[in-house]
């Protein structure tokens, strides 16, 4: 449920990975079954009644306006957010959408819910998401190839222009940002790699499986991983031992994070010690965090 954006040229397979992504998730437990099926019966969405335990998978296009995605109308009807409660939306061609767009995005990523208000009536809709958004380097896409020559200018200057499309709040909710490199066709006639989607899943719902129980333990049922914990429970169950902490400060001062992005590294970093075994926090698990915060200041600099 971490929040990730994935940049790269085109063809590179950013979006085929998001479209696999429901692939490697636990199944949706009773409770966020009933959750999301109401959301969907709402919006009529739920053909005869029909449940099903797998997580929601939402990829509005980029001309969507905001009340698609956050939603609303005249019956204030559950948007793409609420859709994807539970599950993922994925953003393609991120920085086409409109600003405003993007920006409404930004209180439910936190709140893990949206308000609609109208005239006579006000409604509240889950929006628990993880928010998977994938995005060019530049409009041509091609920036980060060697020796490049764009035609709209520098090369620099072209892609600091189409990332500076995304603004500086809506990157610091994003807890991974990694490049995705080109795929030539030696890369596509390399042997299958031993592990796969199935032993992936094993290992996420082993994961899940712990921060449900942490959670369950500190009377915090509602909790289910740890990307939408509380700042002040993620604190004292992420806190950085002597070796850690002297890491941290220096990464503080080096990427100037912000109060959020520290949670969310901390969160990162619980996270992947879940997923080795659940273990103590070590050195190794904040090293590893704050690599996708870097890529996270670099992308919004």
């Amino acid at each position: 449920m971490h929040n990730m954006l994935m940049s790269g040229p085109p063809g590179s397979g950013k979006s085929m990975l998001a479209q696999r992504l429901p692939s490697i998730l636990p199944p949706l437990g009773p409770r966020e079954l009933l959750e999301v099926s109401m959301i969907h019966s709402i919006a009529g969405m739920l053909p005869d009644g029909a449940l099903t335990d797998r997580r929601p998978f939402r990829a509005p296009h980029h001309s969507a306006s905001m009340a698609a995605l956050v939603g609303g109308g005249h019956h204030a009807k559950p948007g793409e957010i609420s859709l994807s409660h539970q599950g993922v939306l994925f953003l393609d061609e991120l920085p086409e959408f409109s600003a405003q767009a993007l920006d409404s995005l930004r209180q439910p990523l936190e709140t893990g819910e949206v308000a609609l208000a109208r005239a006579n009536h006000r409604i509240v809709y889950p929006a628990r998401f993880q928010l998977i958004a994938a995005m060019n380097p530049c409009r041509c896409g091609h920036a980060d190839d060697p020796g490049f020559s764009c035609s709209r200018g520098p090369v620099a200057v072209c892609a600091a222009r189409y990332q500076q499309r995304l603004s500086g709040p809506l990157i610091d909710r994003f807890d991974l940002t990694i490049d995705v490199g080109a795929v030539t066709a030696a890369d596509l006639m390399r042997p299958a790699p031993a592990e796969g989607s199935r032993e992936v899943a094993e290992r996420v719902a082993a994961a899940r499986a712990l921060q449900v129980e942490r959670y369950r333990k500190l009377g915090l049922d509602a909790i289910g991983c740890n990307a939408a914990a509380p700042a002040g429970v993620i604190e004292e169950i992420a806190a950085p031992d002597a070796a850690a902490a002297g890491l941290m400060r220096d990464a503080a001062d080096r990427l100037r994070l912000s109060a959020r992005g520290y949670h969310r590294v901390l969160k990162l970093a619980r996270t992947l010690a879940d997923l080795d075994g659940g273990g103590a926090l070590r050195r190794v698990h904040f090293a590893e965090a704050l690599s996708y915060r870097g890529a996270a200041e670099r992308a919004a600099a």
